[in-house]
């Protein structure tokens, strides 16, 4: 089974995926941030760096779903294929920052790749206000990210917006701006009750 964990740029993705698969023995599947060879280069200069960072990270996912399809436990993943591209990328495009022939090339590739495989059996999205995305972004102290602006980031949580509209699969909503899954155990077990009943209530 392959549940995804969805959302902004300090929604606590990384946070919730760790805290759920130790809850239920689940395995992470973290993103490779640290390790992105391109990534402060891009938040210094967004429009040099988007196409070679979105590629880098397109091949990193895309790897990580092919390991995902084979396995036979339960794996949880800190952001999805599918985001990388409806998200990131399309709102680089949108901002110029990528252009016509690159975002054509990139998506090529794209749909290729989602020829060979298929999304989440159940996918998780922590929607978030920009306030609450700043205030966790400041909070872990990234450098790198400290230059993101809030138009950046409200670009990117309209493209959450728009393509969670739109998403036909098993989806789980969480409204995180009120709530400390982290620090608060019972706002945790509200998550994994509503978690309970979408993968062992309706599913079976």
């Amino acid at each position: 089974m392959h549940i995804g964990v969805a959302g902004n740029i300090g929604s606590g993705k990384t946070t919730l995926t760790r805290m759920l698969a130790e809850h239920y023995g689940w395995k992470p599947q973290f993103e490779s941030v640290t390790y992105n060879p391109y990534l402060e280069d891009y938040y210094k200069d967004i429009a040099r760096w988007s196409y070679n960072l979105e590629t880098y990270f397109l091949a990193q996912r895309f790897r990580d779903v092919l390991e995902i399809a084979k396995s036979k436990e339960v794996i949880i993943q800190d952001r999805t294929l599918m985001e990388g591209v409806y998200i990131f990328v399309a709102n680089n495009y949108e901002m110029g920052n990528l252009s016509d022939r690159d975002y054509a090339t990139y998506m090529q590739l794209f749909e290729l790749m989602m020829s060979t495989v298929r999304q989440p059996d159940l996918l998780i999205y922590l929607k978030s206000g920009i306030e609450h995305l700043v205030a966790n972004i400041q909070k872990r102290g990234r450098d790198y990210e400290q230059s993101i602006s809030i138009d950046y980031l409200a670009g990117l949580n309209r493209h959450y917006e728009e393509w969670i509209g739109s998403y036909k699969g098993p989806l789980l909503t969480i409204e995180t701006d009120n709530i400390d899954f982290k620090n608060n155990p019972e706002d945790f077990a509200a998550i994994t009750d509503r978690i309970d009943a979408q993968l062992f209530g309706l599913f079976k």
